[in-house]
């Protein structure tokens, strides 16, 4: 990684928090004992841990219950668990314009199942006004899942204000927390979230492989487990288990991956998010500010830090994208992502389909000289 700027932060956090690493290395070294099976001391002090890190979760998304934290290999399959666990035939679904593939192709899947959806009107900047919402809903709609942040142009949804519309028609409401968790509040409470997926390896600092999703009690009573098999409980029964978390939770878990993640937790508590945030925010400012005067770049989305995270998608209007994103990347040093994204809607919806965008996400490790190194070379290979 030497003489590389690392700008592709929205895919994945790099550099991890500090101790991740070690505390993911210290497990497997010393005992990576299965939890729920073992009936020894080390297996015990594992389960501390997992217990631990539920902990945290349930503190850092405001939820009432850590048993009501579910792990799972990322929020692709906790996006899956409600879809498929839990829609059912001639429910119909709202989704944002923004929606990323781990929403709309389990949505398209099950349209062989009866399950229908609308795309709720978004913005060209990629806001959504909650009064959309509203006017989208039919008689059979059953729920709104939305994303808090966009994964491609890093605008901020007013999550608090659809729960609000969601509470008054009696929907069920689930958000997709993969941009904003560990960079924006998330609070399931005050924004009437019954159904929120993370995932770790993002904002959260953690590692790849794990994530999870938080549910209330009340949609727990009508949801079914996606995933069946082992859980280590109940052991008797060939039925799965009714009681948190085992109800959702098959098969030997990512000990090293949620062990990794506590240690993340650890280190945003001490941190604080809005240190974090702050840093980033101004790096995205300082970005937003100097490519805006370089001629031949549109920025994507909304053009100011207001109500966005630390994604900001170009599109160049007179060079091919992906041929930037290679020159930045062979003559600068600068790593990004270009393309889809793994989310036409949202590209169609910010007319930047089918050539999609060089995408910046930022992190606090980020620096602005990184950010002057960069947009100083967008500026010279645009001139040539």
């Amino acid at each position: 990684m030497e003489n590389k700027i690392y700008f592709d932060n929205g895919s994945t956090s790099w550099p991890k928090a500090p101790e991740v690493a070690e505390a993911m290395s210290e497990l497997l070294m010393t005992g990576a004992f299965n939890i729920n099976r073992g009936n020894y001391e080390g297996a015990y002090e594992v389960e501390g841990l997992v217990l631990q890190t539920r902990d945290q979760l349930a503190k850092l998304f405001h939820a009432s219950d850590s048993r009501r934290v579910i792990f799972t290999p990322g929020i692709t399959y906790s996006l899956n668990y409600f879809i498929k666990g839990f829609l059912k035939e001639g429910d119909h679904v709202l989704v944002s314009g923004l929606e990323h593939n781990a929403v709309m192709r389990p949505l398209t899947q099950m349209k062989s199942r009866g399950i229908t959806y609308d795309v709720v009107h978004t913005e060209l900047d990629g806001s959504v006004a909650p009064e959309a919402v509203e006017r989208a809903i039919k008689p059979h709609t059953r729920a709104v899942i939305v994303l808090h942040a966009s994964n491609v142009c890093g605008t901020v949804l007013p999550v608090r204000e659809i729960g609000e519309v969601c509470k008054r028609h009696h929907l069920w409401f689930v958000v997709d927390s993969a941009q904003s968790a560990g960079t924006i509040p998330v609070n399931m409470e005050e924004c009437g979230i019954d159904f929120l997926a993370f995932t770790g390896h993002k904002g959260l600092l953690g590692p790849q492989g794990i994530g999870g999703f938080l549910l209330t009690e009340e949609l727990d009573k009508e949801m079914i487990p996606y995933i069946s098999g082992g859980t280590g409980s109940q052991s008797d029964s060939l039925e799965m288990p009714g009681t948190l978390p085992d109800k959702y939770e098959s098969g030997t878990m990512n000990l090293p991956g949620i062990i990794g993640l506590n240690a993340a937790l650890s280190y945003l508590e001490r941190t604080g998010l809005s240190t974090l945030h702050e840093k980033k925010m101004e790096l995205t400012r300082q970005f937003l500010d100097r490519v805006r005067s370089i001629p031949g770049v549109r920025i994507v989305g909304k053009q100011n830090i207001k109500d966005r995270v630390a994604v900001v998608s170009l599109d160049f209007l007179e060079k091919d994208n992906a041929v930037m994103a290679f020159e930045l990347e062979q003559q600068y040093g600068v790593m990004t992502r270009v393309g889809l994204h793994c989310a036409p809607l949202a590209h169609q919806t910010l007319r930047t389909y089918p050539q999609g965008t060089v995408r910046f996400a930022f992190s606090a490790a980020n620096t602005q000289e990184e950010v002057e190194h960069c947009t100083d070379g967008i500026r010279e290979l645009l001139s040539v």
